[in-house]
């Protein structure tokens, strides 16, 4: 049995309140500028070492833990070994994780599982690395996951790496529906270029205004044109949201609501989750 003492942290889900497709970088991925925002849907995770040498990734239930890779591909283990070769450490570490999230939804569940073991491993080993250099070693593991480090409210461009915090986040409520399929992201971004669409610019209008209502915007929903998305964000709209829009790569489709009793409706209507936007603080409160 291991013995060790182990740190446990909620990893917030996120949205995408804009998503522009910028430009193709030399590397060939695609540039964004996205302001995204955490919500207060959370995978759950823990972390102690262990005396094997190895990390080992375990799902300890949650509603989608069969949607979780536990092989290499696995966010959290690429993010811990990132993170053992940085301080040089030589034990193994077991991961634990409750998987609430739903996958190819554009959620960043996985990205947020890895940001929150980087922060976890941080307090584990005493390491007192800086949440700079946890977001550079967050680079190496996914586009999303830097941002995720803290959470909050910012503006994300480059591949997600360069981030800059937006002080007046998100309020009210966020419902999110997912339907019963997925959309790949490679997928999204194949369409995209496909259909040669333009670069957007709605991250830019809405750092202009200062505000979110009517501005937001996402290029992959545009490239992907699924019907079903599009019939979820009408019913949103109907049930009062203020906005609707289908974040990241999807397919998840999100309502935003100022009213408590309007949401709970569209909660009973349509199903899914219902949020709270969640402050940088609060993701890291623990750390």
């Amino acid at each position: 049995m291991n013995s060790s003492k182990a740190f446990r942290a909620k990893a917030f889900a996120k949205i995408n309140l804009t998503l522009d497709v910028t430009g193709i970088l030399k590397n060939g991925y695609h540039s964004i500028a996205s302001v995204m925002q955490t919500v207060s849907l959370y995978d759950e995770i823990s972390v102690e070492k262990n005396s094997f040498g190895d990390i080992w990734v375990y799902s300890d239930g949650g509603d989608f833990a069969d949607s979780m890779p536990l092989d290499e591909d696995n966010t959290c283990e690429k993010a811990a070994v990132q993170f053992l070769r940085y301080i040089k450490a030589t034990e193994g570490v077991d991961i634990h994780v409750k998987k609430n999230i739903p996958s190819q939804a554009g959620l960043g569940g996985g990205s947020s599982d890895a940001a929150t073991v980087l922060r976890l491993l941080n307090r584990l080993y005493d390491a007192k690395l800086s949440y700079d250099e946890l977001r550079k070693l967050a680079a190496k593991v996914g586009a999303d996951v830097p941002f995720l480090v803290t959470g909050g409210c910012a503006l994300c461009e480059g591949m997600g790496e360069i981030i800059t915090p937006i002080d007046n986040g998100l309020g009210g409520y966020v419902l999110l529906v997912k339907p019963d399929f997925g959309i790949s992201t490679p997928e999204a971004y194949r369409l995209f270029d496909e259909k040669k669409l333009p670069y957007g610019s709605s991250s830019e209008a809405v750092l202009k205004s200062g505000r979110f209502h009517g501005l937001l915007s996402n290029d992959l929903e545009k490239a992907v044109a699924i019907s079903e998305i599009d019939e979820i964000k009408d019913k949103l709209l109907r049930l009062g949201a203020s906005d609707s829009l289908m974040t990241g790569s999807g397919s998840c489709v999100y309502g935003l609501f100022e009213d408590r009793a309007a949401v709970e409706d569209a909660l009973a209507s349509l199903g899914g989750f219902l949020c709270e936007p969640v402050s940088s603080e609060e993701v890291t409160r623990h750390d």
